[in-house]
């Protein structure tokens, strides 16, 4: 009885530490995601103002050979640094040690591959059906090299929940790309405009990021911290590479299948249904990495406890986000873009699947990574990748943009979403908590889905009012269903202040 007892004691007292474990943790995330999130709404707020202004200044072709050149660029920006960005993060100790190695590495790797995909540049052009793409390939994957010479500075400022430097430095660099493009696009320079605005972005953001490291630009090499980084790095490049497939093969297909018109509608709708997964999902790449790290060197229940408080959270942010811009698809694309723009709805509201599927696989990579799983990051992608790329192909023959969206979706929804389930129980992750916690959630978005549609069909007047009228009454269906009352009531209390209580 005794033992038992102890026993019992024992394991609250582990439970305690590994909870306070978390909230420590837990609390520098949060200080890191808020600034990662202040600098992910800046970047896009600015690029999302550029993006207007340059879809009337530039026609859809400018934009599909943007794209063509986009889709090498993630590709090889996934690669380059051979994932020395997230060893950084994850090194099991002193950064210091490491860090003239890595930094040797990743210089090497990134100018190889540049070197390749100069040499490759008019071969996948053509692949993707747009042989002039060629120099605005070539010009805008020349960021990987300063992604070369950056990754280990940007890294330990990751490592060290520096984000607010990075924000800065981000920032900065979004607001030359916007004045450079926009200036660029207003003279003719077309799809150089992009291009030419992200290498002067880029090359000011890593200025910064090398003046606020604080870690020392050497360079040297040790052959046992290569091989570690090398056993962690590599499969992880890989897993990134597919990744950088997985969301740059539609591209490829559709520019080839119905060339660079098509492509442009295409790719405006699938920037308008990454915007979610580009701000929230890049600002918690930013933070879960370092944080499930850190869980991940505590005990093996940290990792499992921090996941099963963090997916809730995730799905209970995206899901009233994917049902507004799945149903509201025509207004959104109306309203920002104009009628001309009209054929990217029907491709947008299908891509709302995609929105949740990116955001939960993206966090179960970065858990998967932290835990030092990397090749299960690889047969995750791998498998997705398997049957992405067929589902695309007969779905842009059979149906042409929609098609593709509809190929993508379905390729997420039932091959991508089960094998990330799969590695991370594989990986210890225990997920059975989790789901009583997603039934709110999901009924909520059933309900806002109901809402949203019902008050569009009964709402006249231009697309702003429907988008108020009816995107308003649907999150706010969303929220009195899928969040707790007494939440309702802490939230509503602490709203209004205590004199006028």
């Amino acid at each position: 009885m005794n033992q038992r007892q102890g026993g019992d004691a024992g394991a609250d007292e582990a439970t305690d530490v590994t909870g306070e474990q978390v909230g420590t943790i837990g609390r520098k995330a949060g200080r890191g995601l808020r600034w990662s999130l202040l600098g992910n709404l800046g970047t896009k707020l600015t690029t999302f103002v550029m993006g207007l202004v340059l879809a009337r200044l530039l026609v859809p072709e400018d934009f599909g050979l943007y794209a063509i050149a986009l889709a090498a660029t993630t590709f090889v920006m996934h690669v380059n640094d051979v994932g020395i960005i997230a060893a950084t993060v994850q090194w099991r100790g002193r950064v210091e040690e490491m860090a003239p190695t890595a930094t040797v590495m990743a210089l090497a790797f990134s100018t190889g591959i540049y070197g390749i995909f100069w040499v490759v540049a008019p071969y996948f052009a053509e692949l993707a059906g747009s042989a002039e793409a060629t120099p605005v390939v070539r010009l805008l994957t020349a960021i990987i090299l300063i992604d070369g010479v950056t990754a280990v500075r940007a890294g330990s400022l990751m490592r060290g929940f520096g984000h607010d430097r990075l924000t800065k430095a981000n920032i900065a660099g979004s607001l030359v790309n916007a004045a450079v493009a926009v200036t660029l696009a207003a003279n003719g320079a077309g799809a150089y405009s992009f291009a030419c605005g992200q290498v002067a972005a880029n090359a000011v953001t890593g200025a910064l990021v090398l003046a606020w490291a604080g870690l020392p630009f050497r360079l040297g090499f040790d052959r046992e911290v290569a091989a570690r980084l090398l056993r962690f790095g590599a499969p992880l490049a890989l897993g990134l590479g597919i990744e950088a497939v997985l969301m740059n093969a539609d591209y490829v297909i559709v520019g080839a299948v119905l060339g660079p018109a098509a492509l442009g509608f295409y790719l405006l709708a699938f920037n308008v249904s990454s915007w979610v997964p580009s701000v929230i999902g890049t600002a918690l790449r930013y933070v879960t990495v370092p944080s499930f790290s850190r869980l991940a060197e505590q005990r093996p229940e940290s990792l499992s406890l921090g996941v099963q408080r963090s997916v809730p959270l995730l799905v209970a942010f995206v899901l009233p986000v994917a049902v507004v811009t799945a149903t509201l698809a025509p207004e959104i694309v109306a309203f920002l873009y104009g009628e001309k723009w009209a054929p990217a709805a029907g491709v947008l509201a299908l891509l709302a699947v995609l929105l949740v599927v990116r955001m939960l696989t993206s966090l179960a990579f970065d858990i998967l990574t932290s835990a030092g799983a990397t090749r299960a990051t690889v047969w995750m992608n791998l498998g997705w990748a398997v049957a992405l790329v067929p589902a695309l192909w007969a779905g842009t023959h059979w149906y042409g943009i929609r098609g593709a969206a509809i190929g993508h979706a379905l390729a997420g929804l039932l091959v991508a979403l089960p094998m990330a389930v799969l590695m991370l129980s594989r990986a210890g992750v225990r997920l059975a908590p989790v789901l009583p916690a997603l039934v709110r959630p999901l009924l909520g978005a059933v309900l806002a889905a109901a809402v949203t549609v019902t008050l569009a069909g009964m709402t006249g007047g231009p697309p702003l009012v429907r988008l108020c009228v009816a995107g308003g009454g649907g999150l706010l269906a969303y929220v009195l269903l899928a969040v707790p009352a007494a939440r309702l009531r802490e939230l509503g209390a602490r709203a209004v202040p205590a004199r006028a209580r």
